[in-house]
């Protein structure tokens, strides 16, 4: 919680030596040094917690260039002209994918940037196991996988999804997005 002018005003006072010479008495030239600093210190007071209540990357848009360029962001997924926002989701994604390769992980980084997601893959046709109904796909669509999204609240188009997850799979597997 930050503290207030007020409460800086008074510890500056608590502080300030005793005697004649140092009576703050309203309207002084020390009286008004006392309330500048105080209000000063109150600034950054409120400055410094705003800063550790959003300490989650991505989440304070005033620190999202330091932040991106400790992740080597900007990078072409979300395209030249991604607004604030979108970079900010950016940061976020790149910094919470700790790394993974299962399902869970890739559905876990689409939520990050806002992307509701399911993820299905595509078995090729097996004579003995398939179904009249089974599409014919041949071996080529083992490591192919369907992205379905379900909902999108974090600005971003599917193109920067499949851009962030192209970057991010398996390099034999292929990813599509309905």
């Amino acid at each position: 919680m930050a503290r207030t002018a007020d409460d800086y005003e008074g510890a500056i006072r608590a502080l300030l030596p005793r005697g004649r010479v140092w009576r703050a008495e309203p309207g002084s030239g020390q009286q008004s040094l006392v309330l500048a600093l105080a209000q000063a210190w109150a600034r950054l007071d409120a400055a410094a917690t705003l800063l550790l209540d959003q300490s989650l990357p991505g989440s304070n848009l005033d620190l999202v260039p330091e932040w991106e360029e400790s992740l080597a962001l900007p990078d072409p997924c979300a395209g030249p002209n991604a607004t604030i926002e979108q970079r900010a989701a950016q940061v976020l994604s790149r910094f919470m994918a700790g790394g993974g390769q299962n399902e869970a992980f890739f559905i876990a980084f689409a939520a990050a940037i806002g992307f509701e997601i399911t993820i299905s893959y595509i078995s090729p046709f097996r004579v003995s196991v398939s179904t009249v109904e089974t599409p014919l796909y041949d071996d080529d669509w083992l490591t192919a996988w369907i992205i379905t999204v379900h909902s999108n609240t974090g600005g971003l188009s599917n193109d920067v999804l499949l851009c962030e997850l192209n970057a991010l799979k398996p390099a034999q597997t292929t990813i599509f997005i309905q």
